[in-house]
């Protein structure tokens, strides 16, 4: 097993850092360092700056319009936009319906949506969740009846993050609901937010962001050939968008940033460097697990059950550093700012954000695949329990 990267891989890196210093906005990249939201032309415009370079999806493949990356170069791509830091492209658009349009889509849905998606031209949101159905997502409720040549939907889908900038929705609906399984009978559908009968209703977080939404569905029309894949096997569709985005699960870059950044908030506070550097011995064994994960997709592409160690020790190592930092920034941290205020100078540093940070980050065991859920992959998979 050789876990250094390939002097290919470096130069690739190299490439990938010079263009992210070169060409992201010193606004956005500010917002970023500082932990606040950037705005929504903010993300779209550095979404379009990559797509420009064709790195704006860097999970498809060459043949569907994208960089065709190994997934080694996914790995560092993500790295260096997570250590710049630099916004992701948006996930909803590239990670999840981007992949399932390449492999379940229609060619007339991949001529309509795939160049705009990766553009940003369309935002999308995830209609998946609903109140009775999130982890249990089979038991959905949401109704689609056939009527000619559309579906009438009806429901209500729940935690749809950045609803309120998207212009369309990939979400599941129950096409029959006397199916023999509750797996069975749902479809999956790309709604157009802009039809009638869709409101979209903010939910205010804890943390005082607007992040996340409610979306009611009262009789809204959609075309049939907004269906991906077949009726009533939406579950199949689901299956592959939840288990395709594997690398840089772990979002080490991330916490790489966190240690950074906890560094020069301690300055000479000896015991909170003794924490931090407990954590950054975490992190870089995580980091060797993740390149040996690397080693074996450079041979085969295919989905490795050791993903899911990387998620749960990558969130438990990102949450330990985000309370670490909470605690040294102390009570300044309760500072409250809005995400739009004007920066400040180059050297301040601002810690408004580290409070709602750590708030937003105790979610991130259960998003993308609770806890719970990879500790079961894990036994199931890698040690062999029944």
């Amino acid at each position: 097993m050789d876990l250094r990267f390939t002097a290919e891989e470096d130069a690739f890196r190299k490439d990938v850092r010079a263009f992210i210093r070169d060409n992201l906005d010193p606004v956005t990249h500010r917002k970023m360092l500082d932990g606040r939201i950037p705005s929504k032309e903010e993300v779209v415009t550095w979404q379009r700056t990559l797509n420009g370079r064709n790195w704006a999806t860097p999970s498809w493949p060459a043949a569907a319009g994208g960089p065709g990356f190994t997934s080694v170069e996914r790995y560092i791509f993500l790295d260096e936009l997570h250590q710049a830091p630099a916004p992701e492209p948006v996930s909803f658009n590239v990670s999840m319906i981007g992949p399932v349009l390449i492999a379940f889509g229609t060619p007339a849905q991949k001529a309509r949506f795939l160049a705009a998606t990766a553009n940003n031209d369309i935002w999308w949101a995830q209609g998946f969740s609903e109140p009775g159905a999130g982890s249990d997502l089979a038991s959905l409720r949401t109704s689609a009846r056939r009527d000619g040549d559309h579906y009438v939907v009806s429901g209500h889908k729940i935690w749809q993050g950045m609803a309120h900038h998207a212009d369309w929705m990939f979400t599941l609906v129950r096409t029959d609901p006397a199916a023999p399984r509750k797996q069975r009978g749902i479809s999956f559908l790309l709604i157009d937010l802009h039809s009638p009968g869709v409101t979209v209703r903010p939910i205010i977080t804890m943390d005082g962001r607007h992040e996340v939404n409610e979306v009611f569905l009262d009789e809204v029309r959609v075309p049939v050939d907004c269906l991906v894949g077949e009726e009533n096997k939406g579950w199949d569709v689901t299956k592959f968008l939840l288990s395709n985005e594997r690398t840089g699960i772990a979002r080490i870059g991330m916490t790489k940033h966190l240690i950074r950044r906890i560094k020069r908030l301690a300055g000479d506070n000896a015991a909170a460097l003794r924490k931090a550097a407990a954590i950054e011995a975490e992190l870089k064994i995580l980091e060797i697990t993740q390149l040996r994960v690397l080693d074996g997709q450079r041979k085969s592409d295919g989905p490795d059950p050791r993903s899911s160690v990387l998620k749960l020790k990558g969130v438990e190592l990102r949450q330990a550093a985000s309370e670490l930092l909470l605690e040294i920034a102390g009570i300044a941290a309760l500072e409250v700012r809005s995400d739009e205020d004007p920066i400040g100078p180059e050297d301040e540093e601002w810690v408004g954000s580290i409070m709602p940070n750590y708030a937003i980050l105790r979610a991130a065991s259960i998003y993308g695949g609770s806890s719970e859920v990879q500790k079961t992959i894990v036994a199931s998979s890698i040690l062999g329990l029944k």
